[in-house]
């Protein structure tokens, strides 16, 4: 088998590292723009399977020619425009693909597309079903969202309400935050491990959630809850609210009474996203200063980010506490799914990079093996059940990713509070 990777960023590399040790796999490609850049990541992969191809995916002939030499593909791309780009092509190649991006491709979001290009005569939806349809008609799979969150915790939370006769309702609670001793260092309590940029986006946006069976749209970043995390050896004070992370559900799940998707963090951070809504920080329209236009978010994002990276000290964290309630032989239901993991200091990868990266990596097999049957555009909720359920979390044990399962019968209550 050979596997292609798009973007050669923490996350991408993360996944040809993985890929590039599983047995199956005969040779990895790992795109980016830079030669030198894509140098210094096979060297940190250390295997000679690995092949580099700088190319820029605006070079749409030469991605498609480079696609048809391969059997996979993963796409772990920043942002919606370029992720699109390349499914697009996918498509065409008549190559099946794992993308991470926190989007529904099938449901494409209607707010902040960051550059999103839908065809003449169409509408987002419309294009969405379109690349549905083609892929499908063609043979190709797109394993949609397959990283964190989405991705192990649409799988999880899946497997949840499968395990009832009726579900009704869920919360997913994910995210990754600097260690405690970290997130002293730096504003907000925060710490970059993903494109800041992109998560301003998810901050700012309406939510779509299911509330009292209809979808509905909320402000990003309201549903505060404030809870205790005493699982998996730890016991932490932690805070999340809701984002725009696992869209699917909302189309995959409309069964559901209640279901949201709230980002963790530290106590205190979204107190100050609260002030820079406040103060217009986070707006996209540019202001007139001193006779120039000036993008609010763009200026504080050039001020912030410095601030954000990781200093050589810092790691990082992967929490989730994702939680399924319902019935089962006539008595209430509840189950709940609990992660805590730390960044792999020896090996020099985040919290993040492991989950996400082994994720897509894991993601990626199931699909060249061919244990992934339908076509089209899969959520990873319905793709991976059954037994590519038990394999899949399986397979992420071995890499160190465990998910901790309690199930309450008869207690618990049927309520999720979003």
């Amino acid at each position: 088998m050979k596997a292609l990777v798009f973007g050669a960023g923490k996350i991408g590399s993360v996944a040809a590292w993985d890929l590039a040790r599983n047995r199956d796999v005969d040779a990895v490609g790992l795109v980016g723009r830079t030669a030198s850049s894509l140098q210094a990541r096979r060297e940190w992969i250390g295997s000679d399977k690995v092949a580099l191809h700088p190319l820029d995916i605006g070079q749409s002939e030469k991605v498609g020619r480079l696609m048809s030499g391969y059997d996979v593909g993963v796409i772990t791309l920043p942002d919606r425009r370029s992720s699109y780009d390349v499914v697009r092509l996918a498509v065409e190649a008549g190559l099946d693909v794992v993308d991470v991006l926190e989007e529904y491709h099938r449901r494409p979001e209607p707010y902040e597309t960051e550059g999103l290009q839908v065809p003449p005569g169409m509408s987002l939806d419309q294009f969405g079903e379109d690349l549905h349809s083609r892929a499908k008609d063609g043979g190709v799979a797109l394993l949609d969202g397959m990283g964190f969150a989405p991705g192990l915790s649409n799988v999880t939370v899946g497997q949840g309400i499968r395990s009832m006769d009726r579900a009704l309702g869920a919360t997913a609670r994910v995210g990754g935050i600097p260690t405690r001793e970290s997130a002293a260092r730096h504003p907000l309590r925060y710490m970059i491990t993903w494109s800041f940029n992109h998560v301003l986006r998810e901050y700012s946006v309406p939510v779509r959630v299911i509330s009292d069976g209809r979808v509905a749209e909320v402000p990003a970043t309201s549903g505060r809850e404030t809870f205790r995390f005493q699982r998996c050896g730890q016991d932490e004070e932690l805070e999340c609210a809701i984002t725009p992370g696992m869209p699917s559900f909302l189309y995959t799940r409309p069964q559901l009474r209640q279901f949201s998707e709230k980002t963790v963090r530290w106590p205190g951070h979204w107190q100050g996203v609260d002030l820079l809504k406040e103060c217009g920080l986070l707006d996209l329209q540019p202001v007139d200063f001193n006779g120039a236009l000036i993008s609010p978010r763009e200026f504080f994002l050039a001020l912030v980010e410095p601030r954000l990276r990781p200093l050589p000290q810092d790691q990082d964290v992967c929490v989730m506490w994702n939680t399924v309630v319902g019935e089962k032989d006539g008595l209430p239901s509840r189950k709940d799914y609990y992660m805590w993991l730390d960044s792999d200091r020896e090996r020099g990868i985040s919290a993040m990079a492991r989950v996400t990266g082994f994720s897509a990596a894991v993601g990626a097999m199931l699909l060249g093996r061919g244990l992934i049957r339908e076509k089209g555009i899969l959520a990873p909720e319905d793709a991976i059940a059954g037994r590519l359920y038990r394999e899949f979390m399986q397979e992420l044990s071995r890499r160190g990713v465990e998910v901790e399962e309690i199930q309450e019968e008869g207690s618990g209550g049927a309520e999720v509070v979003i």
